[in-house]
Formats: structure tokens, sequence, C-alpha cells
């Protein structure tokens, strides 16, 4: 699948990966997702919906988006088939504040906290520059970059060097490959989240949405 998004830098072209290519190696860092996300609408005008959760791997351990509470035992045996523990976890990023992102926050007590534009260690709150439009780095690897547009304080996680170039994981920026149709109605600010889908187009190799599979990006430059 695919599809065109105009930019006065060039064309960019979206194709949605499979449920087989999930996986995306990397040194010093790797990314897996453990779930993709999804939502879904029903007949009586609600929908239902769950978080992709991602795991980045390799100097430290980062979870990206824990799901909503009832993928608790979910992300635990996941963990275990990948030996690892709760608190295995250095850092844990919820890119925004919705409960299907962020709903297993508590199993992670010990874990450096990003949750939107607030960075913590415990109840120890640190400064930073998301909210001024700066990324907040973990390493030269890694990085927490302000995206917002969905919500006022959404951020994704930048991956450098992995084996499919630079993954985004971008929460919410993106519902998903082919999302035209729907991320607008979801959006607290069209214009900023279309200013940041731009730039992420333009930057990231790989995106993972937050409510559907992987998708490549291919830019005509």
């Amino acid at each position: 699948m695919e599809t065109g998004v105009q930019r006065g830098r060039g064309q960019s072209r979206k194709f949605s990966l499979t449920e087989t290519q999930l996986n995306f190696s990397g040194e010093p860092y790797s990314v897996s997702v453990l779930k993709v996300g999804y939502c879904l609408p029903r007949n009586d005008g609600t929908f239902s919906a769950d978080g992709t959760i991602t795991l980045v791997t390799g100097l430290r351990v980062i979870l990206v988006d824990t799901g909503g509470p009832w993928d608790r035992d979910f992300l635990l045996s996941s963990l275990k088939e990948r030996g690892l523990e709760p608190r295995d976890v250095n850092v844990v990023v919820g890119t925004h504040g919705h409960s299907d992102h962020i709903g297993n926050l508590s199993l992670f007590p010990a874990a450096l906290m990003i949750v939107g534009f607030d960075v913590s260690e415990g109840d120890t709150y640190l400064p930073n520059k998301l909210a001024e439009g700066q990324a907040y780095s973990i390493d030269e690897y890694v990085s927490v970059v302000p995206t917002p547009g969905h919500t006022g304080q959404d951020v994704s996680v930048q991956v450098k060097k992995t084996s499919a170039g630079t993954v985004l994981v971008a929460g919410d920026l993106f519902e998903r490959c082919l999302d035209e149709d729907t991320w607008r109605d979801l959006s607290m600010n069209t214009a900023v989240q279309e200013v940041n889908r731009r730039e992420a187009l333009h930057t990231a190799d790989v995106i993972i949405p937050g409510h559907g599979l992987p998708f490549r990006v291919h830019r005509n430059r």
C-alpha cells in the first residue's frame, strides 16, 4: 500500500509493512513492536482502541507506550519472553496522556519517566526544553522529540542507526499508514500536527504509528 504526501522539499511515499516486519535490528539499538495498536469504529458510534507498544533495546532498555491497563499481563509476558523484568526497563516514554498509551506506568517505578513534556525520576521532575520545541536526548542515538498536535504535549522517540535507518516511534502523530481520512478528526491542533507529520516524513525511514502497522518512508529528493 502506498500514498503520496507532498512537501516543498520533495515527495514522500508511505509503504505499510506487515505483521512479520515488526523488528528492526541495529547497533547499538534495536526496535521491536510488541503489540500493534488498533482503532476500530463500532456501529453504536463508539470505537475500541489500544496503543502500539514498542521496545527499544541496546545500551538502555526503553519502553515506548505501555498500552492500556488491560494490557498489563500481555506486557509483562512480552517482556519476560525477552528475558526482561519491569526493573530492567531504564526509560519509559508515554507519547501522550491517553489511557490506551500510558495505562501501565505503575509497573515501572524505578524507570526514568517521560510522559508528554514531563520528565521525572520518582517524584522528582527534571528540567527539559520539550515545551520549547527542543528534543530531550537519551544519548547520541535515541532522543525524545516534541511532536504536538494530536494533544498539546505529544512526543515521539527517534532511534538512529537501525538496520532500517532512522526509526520514529510516533505515537498518535500518525494513526496508521493510511490515515489521511481520520487523523484530523482526532487532532487538537491540525496545523501544528501537519507540520510535525511532514517533518517526520522528511527525517524518518520507518515510522511506528499509534494504531497500526509500521510503515516505510521513501523520499524523492
